[in-house]
């Protein structure tokens, strides 16, 4: 391995407040098209190779990331499987990258105390070079005069020869003062703002005090694979032996794969089996074991991408003699539903689950997984903690409520109504689900059978990474009064 890496460093703290000019940083970048996962440049005009494949994987995922808006989750992999980078070299780009991501606010403030322009003004090639170098210098064992050696060398790769000089000298700059001292100064809550903080305090309630430390420190470690299989084709059991993975400790269709590339399995492949949260698949399961009297068969999955409740969901009614409606605003999305589902009783509607155009009060079963803040998934979306802001919650608050009170709309009386979040915020989850109870139109039914231990006080649920290994989802369970 180059660069001189020998192992990840012990502990990670964090931050507390936003990091000096990030918030006009990204204001500037989100002038420019995000989500779209694609890249501005093509993979032939990538920036040349400085002899480091690693690095040179972890700066294009980090840069297409913080300016291009591109997922890494989706962006890494593929650029390790393009550029057979495996092994040792795989797990260096993989923490380098994902590390990078995950403590980008307090890498911005420790940059930001050592350079002389403000962080929103450094040009993005050059910042995510100065990010990877400050990452490897203050969170993982490398020399120090390999990760500016190489960080100084993808600035230069990267075309920007005239800032050779700047980088060097901030990264050299943070080297002259001890590790603890710039994480003692800037990282504090386990590379969480601290409104994410206080989001999870309140989430936790009483159990803050004892769990708030081990819920941040979970978002620090990385998921491993959970797939799901699909009822009606594999058990568990035979996916895990085939796999060589572990069936999953909640849900009956779960098995965890503690490593390899899931996209790599035969029985991914022949769409026997997917890669799904394991909390997902306990709420997809919930939608359809919940009791309705006379039920008819007509389910419906309001914000269904990109698919993997509703594939899950309409495996399960498959079995049961039911047809799922899947309901996705975005056209590309709703091609991931088609592909995901292949040939289950599943109809893909490309339409706003706010007003889908479908017949009121015909539902005997609805699932509202609403567009969220995703901070229960930031084990996966690492960057999202200092991408999201407290605003984007109220935005979302709209919404979320249009969803679930078009949700009620559609269901019959009597029908069950399941709203989930990937997020704890308990404005977007209790908030919600409360706002809608306060109408006098549904009745809110006990969750926790239909989880794990544990999920909180009820009768909704609440999982959390730090108890369940699962994402942060949460899901209540609402039946529409006549």
């Amino acid at each position: 391995m180059s660069g001189g890496f020998r192992s990840r460093a012990a502990g990670r703290r964090q931050e507390p407040k936003r990091p000096t000019g990030f918030a006009e940083q990204q204001k500037q970048q989100k002038k420019q098209p995000e989500g779209t996962g694609r890249q501005r440049y093509s993979v032939k005009s990538r920036p040349a190779s400085i002899g480091d494949a690693p690095r040179e994987a972890a700066f294009e995922t980090v840069l297409r990331v913080t300016r291009d808006g591109a997922f890494a989750n989706l962006t890494l992999p593929g650029l390790l499987r393009e550029r057979k980078i495996s092994g040792r070299d795989a797990a260096f780009a993989t923490e380098l990258t994902y590390g990078t991501l995950r403590t980008m606010g307090v890498l911005d403030e420790v940059i930001g105390a050592n350079s002389s322009r403000p962080v929103a003004q450094i040009n993005p090639e050059v910042l995510a070079a100065l990010r990877l170098g400050a990452y490897q210098v203050l969170y993982m064992r490398v020399e120090n005069h390999a990760a500016v050696d190489t960080s100084v060398r993808l600035v230069e790769a990267a075309n920007q020869d005239k800032a050779k000089g700047f980088a060097n000298g901030v990264l050299r700059s943070i080297t002259r003062t001890p590790v603890e001292e710039w994480l003692a100064k800037f990282d504090r809550n386990h590379a969480h703002p601290e409104w994410i903080v206080k989001s999870f305090a309140a989430a936790l309630g009483d159990a803050a005090e004892a769990e708030l430390d081990s819920a941040l420190k979970a978002d620090s470690e990385r998921p491993i694979v959970h797939l799901v299989a699909r009822p009606g084709e594999i058990t568990a059991e035979e996916l895990a032996l085939t796999t060589g993975g572990r069936e999953g400790t909640y849900s009956p269709y779960a098995v965890y794969l503690d490593e390899g590339d899931p996209g790599d399995l035969q029985e991914v492949r022949d769409g026997l089996a997917g890669v799904q949260d394991e909390g997902s698949q306990l709420i997809a399961r919930a939608l359809a074991e919940v009791p309705v009297d006379n039920d008819q068969g007509r389910w419906l999955d309001l914000c269904a991408g990109p698919g993997g409740k509703a594939a899950l969901t309409g495996a399960i009614a498959a079995i049961d003699g039911a047809h799922v409606d899947a309901v996705e605003v975005a056209p590309h999305r709703a091609d991931l539903i088609r592909k995901a589902v292949g040939n289950l009783p599943v109809t893909v509607k490309v339409a706003d689950g706010r007003d889908p155009g479908l017949e009121a009060g015909s539902y005997d079963r609805v699932l509202v997984d609403a567009p969220c803040s995703g901070l229960g998934a930031l084990r996966r979306r690492p960057e999202a903690r200092w991408v999201k802001t407290e605003d984007d919650i109220a935005e979302l608050n709209t919404l979320q409520s249009e969803l679930l009170a078009s949700a009620v709309n559609l269901a019959k009386p009597g029908g069950v109504i399941v709203y989930s979040t990937c997020s704890p915020d308990v404005r977007e989850t209790r908030g919600i689900v409360d706002k809608q109870k306060a109408l006098g139109n549904v009745e809110e039914l006990d969750a926790r059978p239909y989880a794990m231990d544990n999920v909180g006080e009820g009768p909704s649920v609440q999982m959390w990474p730090h108890r369940h290994g699962t994402d942060a989802m949460f899901f209540a369970v609402l039946r529409k009064l006549p």
